[in-house]
Formats: structure tokens, sequence, C-alpha cells
């Protein structure tokens, strides 16, 4: 039994604190209202809180008073006090008593002026409850004794789970989980420093959200609550408050899939597709190795969705399913023909998230650039690789960042990625700037099982690597030298001759030799083209090419080909200021018709643009490529006729 001076001590800290209330009250201020005013007020404070969740008015358990305010701005609908007061702006009370406000429409996102009062309580109260710092024992437990380490240990030797966290408010706005999906996640080698600017600025549904996590969480508690499509325009952030508040409004079923524009370079096909998240075996870490380029002096990091073909159940075997398979690469959009080292480092570049065929990849690295490829089953389980396809889906549409060579590049883009997506404690403390050493850092911390790559010929064969064209083309010519008498020591010195000398001994070669010669030549014809490429870049960053007509016809038709091929990393253009989030059914609709013209009008400019580049090559290098064109189509007549005289089955 509590002793007397307990009991007194118990009371008089009762009385002190006013009466307990068991849930959120908002007490409406009458002076000044007539009795219809008082009604329409009523009313519309009822039905606020009724929309609000049962853990937020249970834990705001304080009276709020609302009144009507003639103080206020005329283009604002109200504000809350920093404690317990929220004003509305009197402007707007007399067409909500009179019932105008419902169907009064305004340029605001939520439509009628009485939705937008609705949401501006729910906004302000919002605020409130932000303020009030109300977290869970165990969260409190953290911030203790994270403040508990700093003071005695300082920044250096804190907890993962501490670093940036400990002088923080800890408010529901200030959540590390919410400020990666909204668009404040770490810097990347900072110690747990959050970035100051939000680059998801595509397809939002107020632009307000984006000037800081406290009005981002009033926002999106505005639609969380308000708007049925919420839970399949932000999945993610719907799924975040969900759990906080155990609970959530009643929604329609969202459209299966996730849509996405697929950046492929055959313009023939359409290119709005959807994915299945439960049709995504797997998630690797896809390495591109490095070369001697200066922008890819530390290789490329993408992540590879292994997906299963339909019908086919999820399992190893999926990985045989390449055709499925897409790509997730953070890019600099580049709108010119040129590079520049100045504007990489300085951010004058788009970092967006390209999503691209596996196959196009492939070719792209170890073809063209010679490049081998390293893809690496990341160990994710079940509903972090689920959430990570579905956060990936919504920062293809919403996320237009900025490029740096050095701290925003490819590396730290998956990272962040990677984070946000999956929500893995694991990743909190990594800090890795480079491709190569953010595979170290996930192997390090049992995130990558870089096992599959111990036997190089099985990871060529279960696809875990793709070898560069490099180390083939070598082996063809190995074949050359076992049958036709060439001088040439290498590759690279066989492919350095000019076309004709090559020709010469296409009529000597045997059926596996012609083969071999087939594929040297298309080899030939990749590297005459990229020397072509280079040759017109110059030309037309040159001044002397400024009044050339040639030049100047190909330019327009690049910008048109630049400015028409935007949409492709930047979905969200195709559908203007209209709705937020994930593209939803009528949305997809208008995007499957938008992107279909676009492709046709690119397949279009792409090979007028083939004609009149072609135009501006010097004659020497224009003849050398029709002679390695001629070089392709002597050969393939000679392997078909000595296939037929084999008895084989004529070629294509």
């Amino acid at each position: 039994m509590k002793s007397l001076r307990a009991w007194l001590l118990s009371g008089a800290l009762a009385l002190l604190s006013g009466p307990a209330l068991a849930d959120l009250e908002l007490q409406l201020q009458t002076d000044g209202l007539d009795p219809q005013q008082q009604r329409a007020s009523q009313a519309l404070l009822d039905e606020a809180l009724q929309a609000l969740p049962p853990t937020f008015k249970h834990n705001l358990d304080r009276r709020v008073q609302v009144s009507w305010s003639e103080r206020m701005p005329e283009d604002a609908y109200g504000q809350a006090s920093l404690v317990s007061t929220l004003e509305l702006n009197r402007r707007l009370l007399p067409g909500l008593t009179d019932g105008s406000a419902a169907s009064a429409q305004t340029q605001r996102p939520h439509g009628s002026v009485r939705q937008e009062l609705l949401a501006t309580v729910l906004h302000e109260l919002t605020h409130l409850y932000d303020r009030a710092r109300l977290w869970p024992a165990a969260e409190r437990t953290l911030i203790g004794r994270c403040r508990r380490a700093e003071g005695s240990q300082g920044k250096v030797g804190l907890p993962d789970q501490c670093r940036g966290q400990s002088t923080r408010r800890f408010t529901l706005s200030d959540d590390p989980r919410l400020l990666d999906l909204a668009g404040w996640p770490q810097y990347v080698g900072r110690r747990g420093e959050r970035e100051q600017h939000n680059h998801q600025v595509a397809r939002t549904p107020d632009s307000y959200e984006l000037s800081s996590p406290k009005e981002f969480i009033a926002v999106n508690m505005e639609y969380f609550l308000l708007d049925p499509s919420y839970a399949c325009r932000r999945p993610a952030l719907h799924s975040y408050l969900k759990a906080h508040f155990d609970w959530a409004p009643a929604h329609p079923a969202c459209a299966p899939g996730l849509p996405f524009l697929n950046a492929g370079n055959d313009f023939a096909k359409q290119p709005l597709g959807q994915i299945d998240p439960e049709r995504v075996y797997a998630v690797d870490y896809l390495l591109a190795e490095a070369n001697q380029n200066w922008v890819s002096r530390w290789g490329h990091s993408m992540l590879r969705l292994v997906i299963c073909a339909p019908g086919r159940p999820r399992g190893p075997d999926c990985r045989l399913d390449l055709d499925q398979h897409l790509v997730l690469s953070y890019r600099a959009f580049v709108n010119d023909v040129q590079l520049s080292s100045w504007d990489g480092l300085t951010g004058a570049y788009p970092s967006r998230l390209f999503v691209l065929p596996l196959a196009q990849v492939i070719d792209e690295y170890t073809k063209t650039e010679l490049r081998s490829l390293a893809s690496i089953p990341l160990t994710l389980s079940r509903d972090e690789l689920e959430a990570l396809v579905r956060q990936a889906a919504e920062m293809h549409w919403s996320y237009d960042g900025n490029y740096y060579f050095v701290s925003n590049n490819c590396a730290v883009e998956t990272l962040k990625l990677l984070r946000s997506g999956t929500a893995n404690p694991r990743l909190t403390g990594l800090d890795n700037i480079t491709p190569n050493g953010l595979l170290e850092v996930l192997h390090g911390r049992g995130l990558a099982d870089t096992r599959v790559l111990d036997d190089p010929r099985e990871a060529l064969r279960l696809g875990y690597r793709f070898d560069s064209y490099r180390d083939r083309y070598q082996a063809m010519f190995q074949v050359l030298k076992q049958q036709l008498p060439i001088p040439q020591d290498s590759v690279e010195s066989w492919l350095e001759q000019p076309a004709a000398s090559r020709q010469r001994w296409f009529a000597q070669a045997d059926l596996r030799t012609s083969a071999a010669l087939l594929l040297l030549e298309q080899a030939s014809l990749r590297r005459q083209l990229l020397l072509a490429q280079d040759e017109v870049k110059q030309r037309y960053l040159s001044k002397r090419a400024l009044d050339d007509a040639s030049v100047a016809k190909a330019n327009r038709t690049l910008q048109q080909v630049l400015a028409n091929s935007g949409f492709l990393s930047k979905p969200a253009e195709l559908l203007g200021h209209s709705g937020y989030g994930l593209p939803q059914a009528d949305e997809r609709r208008q995007l499957e018709q938008r992107s279909n013209e676009r492709q046709q009008q690119l397949q279009r400019l792409t090979g007028d643009l083939d004609k009149e580049v072609r135009a501006l090559l010097e004659p020497a290098r224009a003849a050398e490529i029709a002679a390695v064109e001629g070089n392709l189509k002597q050969v393939g007549e000679h392997l078909r006729s000595l296939h037929k005289a084999a008895g084989g089955l004529q070629l294509p």
C-alpha cells in the first residue's frame, strides 16, 4: 500500500496536469458563430476525427481548440500552433456553411474547397502528432544508448544504428526509415548525414511535400487518409504508415504489376511493360569491370532482376529465362554528343534509373566496350526482395537527381536504392563510392554471394559471368593462325588492317575458319563504327562545322532524337502534371498510346540520323565501313556454300 505522502504527491501531480483524455478531442470555439456555422464546422471536425487512425487519436490525447480566424493570408486554409490550437481561414466559412465549398473547385491537389479544408485539418493535426515525439519504449532506449555512447566515445566508434542519429530529434518525420523512403537518404561516405535536397520531384501530389520532412509526412497523411488510390500509387509509404499506426483505410485492389518504360534500343517494340514482384526469383548485383576510359575506371554498378517466364514456378530455372530479365541501371542522362568531365564532376547531368533488357546490357559491355560482366546474387529475404522491386519502380517514376562521377555515381545510387528498398540493417553503415568497392563491402556483410564466381567455367555456363568478347575474338584469331599463313600476331593487329587486306584470305578458309572470320569481321564493323562516332563528334564540336549545312541538318535530327528519347529515362513527362506515384489503369492506357507514338517517331528519326551521319564521314572512313560490310557479305556467302557442300542445312 502506498504511503500517505506518496498518495498526496500523486494526487497533486494529477491536479497540476489536468484531466487525462482517452483520445484526441477537437473543441470548436463557437464565439461569433451562428448555429448553422457551428453545425457545418463541427461536421468538418467530426469527419476529420473519423478519418484519423485510432492509435493517432489515442496517442495524441489532448484537447485541440479549433477556431476561425480573420487574420490569415487570403490563400491560406489553416495553421496549427506549436501546442494545441488550430486556426482555419474564416474567409472559407461561408462556403462551408451553405454547402458551396463541396462543389467549388480549386487549383489545389484535393479539388474542392471542402476537401482542401478537410485535408488542412488532417495536415495540421499531423504536425501536432509529429511534434509530440511519441516513440515506442524500444526506440527511446536506443536513443538513450546512442547518446550515452556518443558522450563516452564521441562520433568515432558509435554503433552503425547510432551514426548520424544520436543528436537528432526523434519525431515521426525524423524516422530514418521514413527519410529513406521520402527522398532524404543518407549521404554515402558521411557517416549517416542526410541529404539536404529531395530529388523525388516527378509524379508528386503536391510539391510542398519536398520542402522538408515535416511537410512531407503531413502532406502524405492527407493522401493516406483521403485518397483510396494512395496504397497503389505509393505502396512503400502506405506500408510504412500502415505499420506505424497498425491500421490503414480501406482501398480497392491495385492493378497487377508495376509499370515501367523499357529503355531498350529496339524502337519497334512497345516500351511500356510491367513487373510482377512475385515473378522475380532473385536480384543480382551486376558489375561491369573497369576499362581505361576515365568515366569507367572503377566499373559500373547495376542490379539484375532475375524474372521467371510466365507459367514457370519461381526457382533456379528462372535464370534460364534470359529474355525476361531486366537491368536497373543508374546513369547520367547525357543530352549532348559530348561527355564533359567538368559537367560530370559538378552534377550537370541528371541521374536517372534506366530499366533495360539484360541482352542489350550484355551486348553493350561485352561486345562494344569489351568489358566483362559479373552477376552476383544478393542474399535478401523474400520480403526484402519484393520491397526492393517496388521501391525501384517508384524511383523509376519519381527520381530525377544529379549525377556526380565521384560522389553520386552509379555505386552510390545503387547503394541508396538497396537501403531504401530493403531496410536491411546490414546496409546502414556501408560507405563506399566505387562499384568494385561496393561489391567488396556487400560480400563482407554477407549480402553478396561471390562464391558463384569461384569456378569461371561454371559461372559462364550458369550466367553468373559474361566474358568480354576480347577473349573470344582472340580465340577466333588463333583459329585463323592454325589454318592460314597470316603474319599478324594478335587480334588487334589483324583488325587494324584495311578490310581489303583481310579479304584476300577468305577464299582459302575452311568451314571452321570462315565462321571465325565472320565473327571477326563483325568485330571490325563495330570498331569502325566506334571510330566513326568519335570522328563525327569531333567534327560536330569543331568550330569549322558551324556553317556546314550537312552538320546542321544532322544536328537538328540528333536534337530531335535526344528530345524524344528523354522519356525513356524520365517516363513521368509522358503524363504531364496529372496524377502522382505509380501510374494507375487510366494513366497506363495513356502511357501505352503516347510511348508508342514516341517510339515510332524515334524509329524514323534514328533511320534519318544514320543516313545523315554517314554523309558526315570522311571519305576514307566511309569507304572502309563499306568495305567491311562487303567483307561480311562475302564471308557469309562463302560460309553458306561450304556448309551446303558439307551436306548441312543451308544457313540463313
